[in-house]
């Protein structure tokens, strides 16, 4: 499996592009920004774009899917419990000031333990809300691509519209289920491992509380 990271927008979103190496299949996760960018590094993998995976509806996430779908017809992955993110992200793009182009309708559901196949490769869907209601951690291979609950030493903001401080709690207790060796991919910053973090991060370890809205 080869992972290629590309660093993306104002909110310097982690987008990645998972690609199969014996059957040149890829899946583009959480293209945020940047479209023709992300456009580019598909075309120069020389492999064949499948899917669009999305971990959450969060505006930082979403922002380059419509110029991707626009070269290439492939399905768009997210949960059910993001759509009403999804379809806002516009208003969300508004309140920060910054130019966004709406993306089209999500084709097919993120569902808890669903496998999601890409060539040879295998992952699974975690539903980890917290951050937001529908967020999902797509795991396998080694890795998990996390979006925007676990980063390197911290987690994901649970003071946001729809953000649930205790389900946070939840499924950081979750994704520690994971073997100690995989490699977290986050939506920002730099990629970590679940046992890395289990023993540093102070969400993890005890010494931080996970904020809840009042």
């Amino acid at each position: 499996m080869i992972v290629r990271t590309y660093t993306v927008g104002p909110f310097q979103e982690n987008s990645y592009l998972v690609v199969d190496e014996t059957t040149a299949r890829a899946a583009l996760i959480d293209p945020g920004a940047e479209g023709e960018r992300l456009i580019a590094a598909v075309e120069q993998s020389n492999a064949t774009l499948e899917a669009i995976w999305v971990t959450h509806g969060h505006v930082d996430h979403v922002g380059a899917i419509a110029a991707v779908k626009r070269r290439w017809d492939v399905p768009v992955w997210l949960h059910a419990l993001d759509e009403p993110l999804y379809r806002n992200a516009q208003r969300q793009a508004d309140h920060f000031g910054i130019p966004f182009d709406p993306p089209p309708p999500a084709e097919r559901a993120l569902v808890d333990g669903a496998r999601l196949a890409l060539g040879g490769l295998a992952f699974t869907v975690m539903h980890a809300p917290g951050h937001s209601p529908g967020l999902c951690v797509i795991h396998g291979e080694g890795a998990a691509f996390a979006g925007d609950l676990l980063f390197a030493g911290s987690i994901g903001r649970t003071d946001l519209p729809l953000s649930d401080g205790a389900r946070m709690q939840e499924s950081l207790a979750r994704v520690q289920s994971l073997d100690d060796a995989t490699v977290v991919y986050p939506g920002h910053g730099p990629a970590t491992t679940i046992g890395g973090e289990r023993q540093t991060n102070p969400f993890l370890t005890g010494a931080a509380y996970v904020p809840v809205r009042r």
